[in-house]
């Protein structure tokens, strides 16, 4: 099969299409016929060899990490999945490809598309396991940076879900979208503080940093010099600012409820996931280069 591979650590020009061996399912496991692939920042760091620390690389290898598509072959023992059904979730293998190893997979509702539905894992993932382990809750007010990335939007939609006000930093260009969201929108920039003290008088309750773009000295000071309940999961400046870095960790069955419920209320209109633009698997390089630029204004998505 013809799949994206890379064989070396660097920029968006180390992925190349190549014909690699198809992947069979083991035992336990399923292989997806892939319909479409959400990218995600961490594509692109363990293309770099950020993550090597955290996530060593063999070599080459296939991105890709979430994914959606059709169960095509069953490994023994296999009994929640047949083939022919529609599933999402996350990749053992590499998803940039025709056909992957399933890792923590859910069915696909009928009423969710494909785009959509490979938008949904590692963004609803993220922000449940941020906006638990802060304990946003009703009536609090949580400012969220990044409000208009995937992650970011997800974030928005289940704090205000939970009876939360949000206050979502974004660019004056994504205000609208952020404010559809059901948060408050507020520039990011100089004179940051001022801005979010007029849109919560009431005070900052918890942050959420999605867009590691060095507002943490800020949101220290919004919650009165305290880095209590502020968690980044990309301002590599977190540890030496005393900030809680996440970066995963949620157990599987957890990942699973929560990837159905987030599948249910995207297929019910509750959860909205913005797709921002579709590539081909010979532009993955566009596409991950779209990605670091950080402006995409929503999820990215390739279609093998």
């Amino acid at each position: 099969m013809r799949a994206v591979v890379f064989e070396e650590f660097g920029g968006p020009e180390v992925l190349h299409v190549q014909e690699v061996d198809e992947p069979h399912a083991g035992p336990g496991e399923v292989r997806v016929a892939v319909r479409a692939v959400g990218v995600n920042p961490v594509d692109y760091k363990i293309r770099h060899g950020w993550m090597e620390a955290a996530f060593p690389t063999q070599l080459p290898a296939v991105p890709g990490v979430e994914f959606a598509g059709i169960v095509d072959e069953t490994g023994e023992g296999v009994t929640d999945f047949a083939v022919g059904d529609e599933v999402l979730g996350w990749s053992a293998t590499g998803a940039y490809a025709p056909y992957a190893l399933a890792g923590i997979v859910v069915a696909k509702p009928a009423g969710l598309s494909w785009d959509e539905a490979a938008a949904l894992p590692v963004a609803g993932e993220t922000a449940l396991r941020v906006l638990d382990a802060l304990g946003v809750r009703d009536g609090e007010t949580l400012l969220l940076h990044g409000a208009a990335g995937s992650v970011g939007a997800v974030a928005a939609q289940l704090a205000v879900a939970r009876g939360a006000t949000v206050i979502g930093t974004a660019s004056p260009a994504n205000h609208d979208y952020v404010r559809s969201l059901g948060a408050v929108p507020v520039a990011y920039g100089d004179g940051l503080v001022e801005r979010v003290r007029a849109a919560a008088p009431q005070g900052i309750d918890a942050v959420f940093d999605v867009s590691g773009k060095g507002a943490l000295p800020a949101s220290i000071e919004l919650r009165g010099g305290t880095t209590d309940r502020i968690i980044t999961i990309a301002d590599m400046a977190a540890q030496e600012l005393g900030v809680t870095f996440s970066s995963g960790g949620t157990p599987p069955e957890e990942q699973r409820a929560g990837l159905a419920e987030n599948a249910r209320l995207a297929t019910e209109g509750a959860l909205r996931v913005r797709i921002a633009g579709t590539f081909p698997l010979e532009e993955a390089a566009k596409a991950q280069e779209a990605s670091e630029e950080g402006h995409a204004g929503g999820k990215l998505v390739i279609t093998p």
